[in-house]
């Protein structure tokens, strides 16, 4: 396991740097599979342990990496599926846990709750361009035919806090989910556009 201070989709692509010997360890010890792990840290740090850990995570299966003249990693790696860990178990020398998979719940996604979303977001991330250019970073937003996926796509695309990140993710209800994700951009615009009016509004401007 590899706790981290963020939430993975499935279906999200992020980037790692890989410094600590432990995860070090982790990547040789997964070099058949290139599958691990991960989950929000709830309280503490990534680095040195000691940390509190969520009991919801992503498993990531890692699509490529490097090794650099300073000994990091860097590695490119993607979220595969869910799953709900059962029990810790001691750190030896990274973390593990018993985990089983945690599929969601077997109904037919909401094609307007899906178009809902879908507009939501893509309205939130054009109003934060406008506002905050700084939060926004290059996202690959061809989306996928599949509605299963499309869905966890726009999770991934939604700028939010950690708290609604872990909230989104815990909902085994897909439209539960987006109907989520659709009221998290709707209160995230509200926060942005009074952002904007204060700016227009600023006499330092």
């Amino acid at each position: 396991m590899f706790p981290m201070g963020m939430v993975v989709f499935p279906h999200q692509v992020v980037g790692l740097c890989v410094f600590e010997s432990r995860y070090q360890q982790l990547l040789d010890d997964v070099l058949d599979s290139q599958l691990f792990g991960t989950c929000l840290i709830a309280r503490g740090s990534e680095v040195g342990g000691g940390d509190e850990r969520t009991f919801v995570g992503t498993m990531l299966k890692i699509r490529g990496q490097q090794r650099m003249a300073d000994g990091k990693i860097l590695v490119v790696a993607e979220g595969m599926s869910c799953f709900a860990i059962e029990t810790w178990l001691a750190d030896r020398p990274y973390p593990r846990a018993i985990a089983e998979e945690r599929c969601c719940d077997d109904v037919m996604i909401d094609p307007d709750l899906l178009r809902l979303a879908e507009t939501s977001v893509r309205a939130l991330r054009h109003l934060q361009s406008e506002v905050a250019t700084e939060e926004v970073f290059a996202t690959n937003c061809s989306m996928a035919e599949d509605p299963w996926i499309r869905s966890w796509q726009l999770c991934s695309m939604t700028p939010m806090a950690l708290p609604d990140q872990f909230k989104v993710i815990s909902l085994s209800d897909p439209n539960e989910r987006l109907r989520l994700l659709a009221e998290i951009c709707c209160e995230r615009y509200g926060d942005y556009e009074r952002m904007l009016n204060v700016d227009y509004h600023s006499p330092f401007a």
